[in-house]
């Protein structure tokens, strides 16, 4: 007699929450809800010693905004390339665009402070060489 459950080839059907089953560290634990990336970002950055890449993606992504926001005229034009020692250096595609954020310095500074954790003392700006 066969096993209704086997297919032809002698297989049994797949069962599509098996994988899940066996990735589970503790099958008798209940299932744990769902869990947003961005709240398990920092402690697996932590767990591998990418705390300041972390922070430093951070701090680029605020500059970004902060230029958008503050130097319309510079959106695409400069960027944070390094964050180290309390120093953020902007890289900038232009001397205008590069004098420009010099210029307003102390402005960009405190309000990129304000958006990020690390302790920044400092802007830093170079023009990129092409």
């Amino acid at each position: 007699m066969t096993d209704p459950t086997r297919r032809p080839g002698g297989r049994r059907p797949r069962d599509p929450d098996a994988r899940i089953r066996r990735l589970d560290s503790n099958p008798g634990d209940k299932p744990r809800g769902m869990e947003r990336l961005a709240d398990l970002l920092p402690q697996t950055a932590r767990q591998f010693g990418l705390e300041d890449q972390l922070e430093q993606a951070r701090a680029a992504a605020a500059w970004l905004e902060i230029v958008a926001e503050r130097l319309p005229a510079a959106v695409g034009g400069c960027r944070l390339v390094d964050l180290r020692h309390g120093v953020a250096t902007i890289e900038a595609d232009a001397p205008i665009v590069a004098q420009e954020v010099r210029l307003r310095s102390p402005e960009l500074l405190a309000t990129l402070r304000a958006s990020t954790r690390a302790p920044l003392r400092q802007l830093r700006v170079t023009t990129r060489h092409v």
